[in-house]
């Protein structure tokens, strides 16, 4: 990151003093950089966007610690190396595009779509940050508000992997988001959503999300609970909730992967 504001520097002496792991990473406006020599072409540098003052309660303006923890494992979606016909990946609630934009600068053989809420602050920003580091060859963006018509992100045949961070935290988005889903993944036995969600919301929050991603005709393939900055892995557990306090709760997020449970039409 470049300079730090006073939410920054808050949330770096709070990790220094408490050890507590930071949700998010940056503020709106500033800068933040991604480095790793799994991706070609330098390091991947993002400007947080902001939004407009009637689209705050998205909470978009931060580059939370699930996004850097997807990219750090890209590797558990199992994404071709090799060129494949027409494979498709979308980022819901993108944000700033971390994980898109990485996708596509690491995979140049896959299309990858980068969508958020089509507020005019944050869009901006996103199509700046994708041509910052010139990811335009195989990365879109397009404006997109969960549950409407899809036309204009799907084409004809959906995705085939979709990946999103810190989308579950507002339970009242969770039918919304579901939709989104329905609408967008490919129809194979194959396709694949692939999300990483902090428990700063609760345990009870996450568990709403997976019992109606079940009854809305998904399969959950994985729940796992993975340490940040760590190596630990456990199996999701709702009532681990008992005796967990914040500073215990930062140190995890849950990885979660969905398939259809049939190919029938919703």
């Amino acid at each position: 990151m470049s300079t730090e504001d006073p939410e920054d520097i808050l949330s770096s002496s709070l990790q220094i003093l408490y050890e507590y792991k930071p949700i998010a990473l940056t503020s709106a406006g500033s800068v933040f950089s991604y480095t790793s020599d799994s991706i070609p072409g330098g390091p991947i540098t993002l400007r947080t966007p902001d939004t407009l003052p009637s689209n705050w309660s998205l909470h978009a303006s931060s580059i939370w610690a699930s996004s850097l923890f997807l990219v750090d494992h890209l590797q558990f979606l199992d994404l071709p190396e090799s060129p494949v016909e027409s494979f498709r990946v979308l980022e819901l609630g993108a944000g700033a595009g971390l994980p898109g934009i990485t996708i596509a600068r690491k995979h140049p053989v896959i299309q990858v779509t980068v969508s958020d809420y089509p507020d005019e602050e944050l869009f901006r920003t996103l199509e700046g940050n994708v041509t910052r580091n010139d990811a335009q060859g195989n990365c879109r963006t397009v404006a997109y508000a969960w549950g409407s018509d899809p036309s204009a992100l799907t084409g004809e045949d959906g995705f085939d992997v979709i990946v999103a961070a810190d989308t579950l935290w507002n339970p009242d988005l969770h039918a919304l988001f579901i939709k989104a889903l329905q609408l967008m993944l490919k129809r194979s036995p194959e396709a694949r959503v692939h999300l990483v969600a902090g428990l700063h919301t609760g345990r009870y929050t996450l568990q709403s999300f997976i019992v109606a991603a079940e009854k809305a005709g998904f399969t959950v393939l994985q729940s796992t609970e993975m340490e940040i900055g760590g190596s630990h892995r456990r199996a999701w557990c709702v009532s681990r909730v008992e005796g967990e306090d914040e500073k215990e709760r930062r140190r995890w997020v849950v990885w979660i992967v969905l398939k259809w449970t049939s190919l029938a039409k919703s």
